[in-house]
């Protein structure tokens, strides 16, 4: 059953209790694996700004973004940095590349920026809920106050993605494909073994 938190951001299907628990105790993996995803959140909205120029309004709101996302990588980096940690290698997103396999083909070119804004929104929200799980849940209270901040800015990201969305297609088309995303997310986590060390 959805939790409320996961009614509020749309998720079908609540992340494994033992994520967290796996989690918890490879804090220097989660925290590396965490960092990654910042830089490629920030990665994402340059591309998004590279291919979508001519859409001034997206370029305006992810501008700042970006800046934010590196900026949350310098956050990771320097509490890995405070407790020892190295940043290692960066490491496969068997999540993120599976959505990704999973898009629809042969999408008509109008339609294609709607699935990417989707597919970024998924994957905010789902960053959004593994953020609280961690604010709730583990055991020193300086990391679940870091964790609790971001929470309160991923789910300003999903937010806005979906706000963007509805900014260039009709919100009943954006919520039909929001529907399709959060299935093939569901579809997702079944194939999914829960690890540890991945924030995914």
């Amino acid at each position: 059953m959805a939790t409320a938190e996961n009614s509020i951001l749309g998720l079908i299907m609540p992340t494994d209790p033992r994520w967290t628990d796996l989690a918890s105790v490879s804090l220097e993996e989660i925290l590396t694996d965490h960092a990654f995803c910042e830089q490629k959140a920030a990665t994402q909205c340059i591309s998004l700004i590279q291919i979508y120029p001519d859409k001034p309004d997206l370029v305006n709101a992810l501008a700042p973004i970006v800046t934010e996302e590196w900026g949350h990588f310098r956050m990771v980096w320097s509490e890995m940095k405070k407790r020892g940690f190295s940043l290692g290698r960066q490491r496969k997103d068997d999540y993120v590349n599976l959505l990704l396999q999973h898009s629809p083909k042969n999408l008509p070119a109008g339609e294609k920026l709607l699935h990417r804004l989707m597919i970024c929104a998924l994957i905010e929200a789902r960053s959004c809920e593994r953020f609280r799980l961690l604010s709730e849940n583990l055991e020193e209270k300086a990391l679940r106050d870091f964790y609790y901040k971001f929470m309160v800015s991923e789910a300003g990201h999903y937010r806005l993605f979906i706000d963007l969305a509805e900014l260039y297609y009709p919100v009943q088309q954006v919520r039909d494909t929001w529907s399709l995303w959060l299935r093939i997310e569901e579809h997702v986590l079944h194939l999914l073994v829960p690890r540890g060390d991945r924030m995914h």
